[in-house]
Parts: structure tokens; sequence; C-alpha cells
């Protein structure tokens, strides 16, 4: 299992009891607005507004608020802001690698704080490109194991999504995490929806070509450091090619 794999479980399940829920609300519905002015506020026909919404929906964001964003993003309500999608590279301790995506409405804050949560917290900012070919997008759905009356296995979940293009699948624990090529996203979610399968979340999203195996106080220093980036408001995602093993996870968490 990838570090990315292994983080991105951890996340979900401080999401659930985040205290800072509404800072996490609130980039739900930035993805929502923008996915609806670039691609039309029609789920059905905008899969990337489709996802957002199942997102926000899977994460418990009032559905008053979704149908504010779509308004905002239509026209029909005022108070839309001109999001803009950055990313800013850096290194972390131990020599790992972030990729760190923001949607903001004010470039020269996004970066003067992004700049100051990682050299505060030990890391160091990188000139653009030295760090982001050590990444690829890929789109990425997870999916629960327990669907209720039955429990999915590795080889049954792959008969369903192989021939839409799903290239790998990873055992996370209690879910699955299917990778792919980021065209095949949607043909793989279309058909885990015609299989009766529930998901929860598929994104597009960047993954590691190489990993670095991080331990010990390099461990804590590394999830610190992604912490402190993710508490701001404008970063949507962070990316890092560092692996830490369940053992470490787990006296960490």
């Amino acid at each position: 299992m990838s570090g990315h794999s292994k983080w991105a479980t951890i996340k979900r399940k401080k999401a659930a009891i985040d205290s800072k829920r509404s800072q996490a609300f609130a980039k739900y519905i930035k993805a929502i607005e923008v996915a609806a002015r670039n691609g039309g506020a029609d789920p059905d026909g905008n899969p990337t507004l489709f996802d957002a919404i199942a997102k926000a929906k899977k994460n418990s964001v009032p559905g008053d608020n979704i149908d504010r964003a779509l308004k905002r993003a239509s026209g029909a309500e005022a108070g839309s802001a001109n999001w803009e999608t950055i990313m800013y590279e850096g290194y972390g301790p131990g020599g790992v690698a972030l990729l760190i995506e923001c949607l903001s409405d004010n470039r020269n804050r996004a970066a003067s704080e992004v700049r100051v949560a990682v050299t505060r917290n030990g890391g160091t900012m990188a000139d653009p490109g030295s760090v982001a070919y050590l990444f690829h997008r890929r789109g990425v759905i997870v999916v629960r194991k327990n669907q209720g009356s039955v429990v999915l296995s590795e080889d049954s979940l792959l008969e369903i999504v192989l021939d839409a293009g799903a290239e790998e699948i990873n055992d996370l624990g209690e879910n699955f995490e299917i990778v792919s090529a980021p065209e095949n996203l949607v043909p793989i979610r279309e058909s885990l929806q015609r299989a009766h399968i529930d998901y929860e979340s598929a994104d597009s999203s960047f993954l590691p070509t190489v990993s670095v195996p991080v331990v010990g106080e390099i461990a804590k220093n590394v999830i610190t450091l992604v912490d402190a980036i993710e508490e701001l408001d404008d970063v949507q995602n962070v990316y890092g090619n560092f692996d830490i093993s369940d053992e470490v996870l787990a006296s960490l968490t």
C-alpha cells in the first residue's frame, strides 16, 4: 500500500471527527463552485461537478450550502469569487516532495501563507518543476469493502472495473482504492453505479512515481507539516511522496 493511500485513509477518518468541520465544508463548497463555473451547473452533464457534489454529501455538507454554491457559479446569486487554481512545490523533513494545490482569489495571499506554513514547520519551498515531475495525475476512487449485505473482495471489484480502465486496486483495510488514468475516472465510477456499488470518493489526484520511506521523528514532523498546510483556507489538497508504515501511522494517530 502506498504512503499516499495510507495517509489519505487517515485523513478521511480525521475529517469525520474534525472539530474544524466548517473549514472542511468551505473547501468542498469551493470545489463545487469552481467545477460548476468551468463545466456548467448541471451535474449530469458535468462529471467533475457530479463528483464534487457527491464528495460534499458524503462528508455531510448541508444541501442548502451546495445549492447556494451552484447559484453563485451560475450567477443566480451574488457573492461568487474569482477562484484560481495555483500549484506550489516544496520539500519536507527527510527530503519528501510536496505538491500543494490551492484554490484562491488572491495569489499573493496564498503564496505568503503557504510559504510561512512550510518554512515554520521544517520544510522549504521549491522552484516550479523541481518537484512536480515526481508525481503523475491519476484517477482515484475509494470504495468501501462492506456494502451492507455484501462484502467486496478484490477479485469481485476488479471484474466490475477492469474493462472500464482500472489499472490497479490497493487494499486500504476498510476500503479499496482504484487507480486509473484520469480519463477513465468517469467510466469506472459509472461501472460501480451500474453494479450498485457505493463509493466514498472519486477524484483526479496526484500520485508519486517514487515514494520515500520515513520513520520515527521524521514521520511525525512530515505529518505535522502536512497538517499545517492543509489548515490554510486557500489549500485544497496536499500531495506527498512519503511512505509511512502502518505501525508508525498507528503510533502517531
